[in-house]
């Protein structure tokens, strides 16, 4: 039987109507690139007049039913609140996906459940962990634009855009065949203080902090996109055959 991976949706508004949405290339690596089959899970939390997903769901009948949680990158931010600093004026936020996840997530780590955070799930993961971010990574001193280019074909945004240099003794050194390469980049916020119940994991040539994990379990959070060419990118293969090994060994135990 194949375990199950939980997917938290964003909130996006269509037209004039809110939807729960899971970007397709999410769903299809977290399917054939880990061998497991993708539960979406809607974002009932903040800003919906409702109950949150915490008192409206019972979050532990839902993990009961899986095996990992994968979160996913986003066109939002995670709320500077949440890590001690105040909102900057025009900031893109999803204050349900923030409501949703973070309840979530405390639990499938207290589960010692796998997870594979990407981009904003990343950076949810080490505010999760007690970590803060940078707003506007663009605007620190000594760090490049790490945001795509605007105006370009799909294939040339989700190109390689820098290297990433695994370091010595973490998780990623025993999943990953290179010790440095080519990744893309797409984010304008960053990792500024990994949480205490972090490491990292890779950085970027000018410092910036580009994975991070738990020591725990596997617990995987990398900055770029690697659900970006899934199948055929060899460190993308590596990286959700792990997860997926992980989930299965997981889904061996409970």
């Amino acid at each position: 039987m194949k375990p199950i991976v939980l997917i938290p949706s964003d909130v996006k508004m269509i037209g004039l109507h809110p939807y729960h949405v899971v970007g397709e290339k999410y769903i299809n690596a977290a399917s054939h690139g880990t061998g497991a089959m993708p539960l979406l899970l809607p974002a009932l939390g903040e800003g919906m007049d409702m109950p949150s997903l915490a008192s409206l769901m019972d979050l532990d009948q839902i993990l009961d039913l899986v095996s990992g949680i994968m979160l996913t990158g986003s066109v939002s931010n995670v709320d500077p609140i949440r890590y001690g600093e105040d909102r900057p004026e025009g900031m893109e936020m999803d204050l349900q996906r923030d409501d949703s996840v973070f309840p979530l997530l405390e639990r499938a780590l207290d589960r010692r459940m796998p997870v594979l955070a990407v981009c904003r799930g990343i950076q949810e993961l080490n505010v999760a962990l007690g970590g803060t971010l940078h707003r506007r990574i663009h605007e620190v001193p000594g760090y490049n634009d790490h945001r795509e280019p605007e105006g370009v074909p799909r294939e040339e945004m989700y190109g390689p855009a820098h290297d990433v240099e695994i370091l010595p003794g973490g998780r990623l050194e025993t999943i990953f065949t290179k010790r440095k390469f080519r990744v893309n980049s797409l984010h304008g916020q960053g990792i500024k203080q990994v949480g205490p119940r972090a490491r990292t994991e890779a950085i970027a040539p000018d410092g910036v902090i580009e994975a991070i994990s738990c020591d725990s379990h596997f617990v995987v959070g990398v900055q770029w996109h690697p659900e970006w060419e899934a199948l055929t990118n060899p460190e993308s293969r590596e990286l959700f055959a792990a997860f997926g090994d992980a989930m299965r060994e997981y889904a061996g135990h409970t």
